[in-house]
């Protein structure tokens, strides 16, 4: 049996590209409350579940939000974000755990660069997809699941996204 995936690759599939297309029309901070709100209500429970005792993606999430509301500056909210992606370092033998920590901390991270957004489908969705179907399941049916979930984050990000933003990202996706 092949090595559990770290991330969703297909960056051409529709399901990504149908994120991007929304992306592209957002200013970074309602990208940045987008990934973060859906992370903390999605994603966080999944690290969770497998390390509860574990607060670093949480504490990223929560840094991110304290930036967005100008309580702190980037180098302290960094320092957050930076422990979260080691914390998906250290769970490198459970995938679920893993994808939803690199998730979480590429959600946090928006609050600096907007393409690190797009860290929330290519990793979350796998991370739903891994919890829900289990990573032995082959993987046509775990990108079918993660593709259902890039669909929820869509109807997400078009709940919060603003028509006609004069303010949209620039973002170089470098994929």
């Amino acid at each position: 049996m092949p090595k559990a995936r770290k991330m969703l690759s297909d960056w051409d599939a529709p399901y990504i590209q149908s994120l991007v297309k929304l992306i592209e029309t957002q200013s970074k901070s309602t990208l940045a409350h987008w990934t973060v709100d859906y992370a903390e209500r999605v994603i966080l429970p999944l690290w969770s579940k497998y390390y509860p005792d574990d607060l670093r993606p949480q504490n990223a999430l929560n840094a991110a939000r304290e930036w967005l509301s100008g309580a702190i500056k980037l180098p302290q909210a960094k320092t957050a974000i930076l422990e979260c992606h080691a914390a998906a370092r250290e769970a490198d033998s459970n995938p679920v755990a893993q994808a939803a920590a690199r998730s979480v901390g590429q959600c946090a991270s928006t609050i600096h660069s907007a393409r690190h957004c797009i860290g929330l489908a290519l990793y979350g969705a796998l991370a739903v997809a891994y919890e829900t179907l289990g990573t032995k399941t082959p993987w046509e049916q775990l990108e079918q699941c993660a593709a259902d979930e890039c669909g929820r984050m869509l109807d997400a990000l078009r709940a919060v996204s603003v028509d006609d933003e004069p303010n949209p990202a620039k973002i170089g996706w470098k994929c």
